[in-house]
């Protein structure tokens, strides 16, 4: 009998609730994250330093040591008891915040880095939930774009709760934070309630498990190459998505946008519908390899987008808002696929045991490596920076060897599944 690869009604039910679910928990979790980057903090420096810039590294470093943990504690996750682990690591995260409006300047700093640190292994169990599905495409695509929404909506949120109740911008984030509560307990709830992979799943996506430190060894050796142009990719991604994400207020001021809330969400929504539709379409294609050379095609459009919409901005042939809006569209083709198909579909096509969050949590520890980095050299170095002329300047850079490192990857990739199908063959003639 012919393999039987189509889903049946009740699995897409499955598939449907699935998305819906983990794409409201991230919102709730984002709750906990991202507020504060609304906030300007005007004239406030450390040491010489810039107080507002001195926070976002503080977080980044909690999320970056969360990374490098995560590449073990990730991979190597049991599926029971993730929802109590998501609560507790969201209340870490929210305590945090309360601590940092009642203790004094500078000494708050360090909550930043104690907000990052749990909310860095979120995204990873999360996602367990949901990986190697045959409706993972979708899913996956939907969760991804659920911090595309997310930012542009706590923002609102936290500038709703300065502009119309006059809370301070060291009260805000935990304020916001308080808004998120209730329904991220339910939703925790409604996620527990997932039903696992089932048979068909297993056989066409490859079982799910965790990993030892020999099968993350393994995996590494056996695609370095690859995996060093993809954590590359990655890297340059998350670097220029976290400076649009986290200065995107000072973007808008210079840009000559004051006191707009709702801008943020009016900027992310469209960018988020799209990219649903692009990753989610990915659900309809059956074959394991051509899904993951139809993501790296994505990835490649999106470096091609960003720099073109850089380039007519810088020649004053595009409108302000319209740049904000497509190269975040730009970087969020390259950032996404990563995050909901890009691994799920590499596991598949070579039928490699393991977890999807080893390989997210490895591209995720040096892309943050990279962000770190560069908010270091500018306050090191002194740098007095204008956020529109060093991003748009930086994104030509980034876009022009970002399209160069996806086609080797694509290349890579197609090659070694060539000689992964033939193996069979040769052992046959042996």
């Amino acid at each position: 009998m012919p393999e039987k690869t189509e889903m049946s009604r009740s699995q897409i039910k499955v598939g449907l609730y699935a998305a819906v679910v983990v794409f409201l928990t991230y919102i709730m979790i984002f709750g906990f994250r991202k507020s504060f980057t609304v906030a300007t903090f005007d004239g406030l420096e450390v040491a010489g330093y810039s107080y507002k810039t001195i926070l976002v590294i503080s977080q980044m470093l909690g999320y970056l040591l969360a990374k490098f943990y995560g590449i073990k504690y990730i991979s190597e996750l049991k599926r029971t008891g993730r929802g109590a682990v998501i609560l507790l690591l969201t209340g870490i995260a929210w305590a945090s915040w309360l601590f940092f409006a009642v203790v004094p300047m500078p000494y708050n700093i360090v909550f930043l880095f104690i907000n990052g640190f749990p909310l860095g292994m979120l995204w990873g169990v999360v996602f367990s939930y949901v990986e190697g599905r045959r409706s993972t495409d979708f899913i996956g695509a939907t969760l991804a774009v659920s911090f595309i929404f997310a930012s542009g909506f706590v923002k609102s949120v936290g500038a709703w709760l300065m502009v119309q109740f006059g809370v301070s911008e060291f009260w805000m984030p935990f304020c916001t934070g308080a808004v998120f509560v209730p329904p991220l307990v339910l939703f925790v709830y409604l996620m527990e309630k997932i039903p696992p992979p089932n048979a068909q799943d297993v056989q066409l996506r490859a079982e799910r498990t965790a990993m030892t430190p020999q099968d993350r060894k393994n995996f590494v050796k056996e695609f370095y190459a690859g995996i060093v142009a993809c954590v590359v990719i990655y890297a340059f991604a998350t670097i220029f998505r976290d400076i649009r994400d986290n200065f995107g207020a000072e973007m808008w001021k210079e840009l000559g946008y004051f006191n707009q809330p709702a801008l943020f969400t009016q900027t992310e929504t469209p960018i988020t519908l799209i990219i649903l539709v692009l990753i989610g379409s990915m659900v309809l294609i059956k074959n394991n390899h051509r899904a993951l050379q139809t993501a790296h095609v994505f990835i490649l459009l999106g470096f091609v987008l960003a720099g073109g919409s850089t380039l007519l901005f810088l020649s004053d042939s595009l409108e302000p808002a319209w740049w904000m809006m497509l190269v975040g569209l730009g970087l969020y083709m390259v950032y996404i696929p990563f995050n909901a198909v890009f691994f799920d579909r590499l596991i598949s096509s070579f039928k490699y045991t393991g977890n999807v969050g080893f390989l997210i949590y490895l591209a995720d520890s040096f892309g943050y490596v990279g962000s770190v980095g560069v908010l270091f050299s500018k306050e090191i170095l002194k740098v007095q920076l204008n956020w529109v002329t060093f991003f748009s300047n930086s994104v030509i850079g980034l876009s022009a060897i970002g399209v160069l490192l996806t086609i080797f990857s694509m290349l890579y990739f197609r090659r070694k599944y060539q000689q992964f199908e033939a193996r069979p063959v040769q052992a046959a003639v042996v």
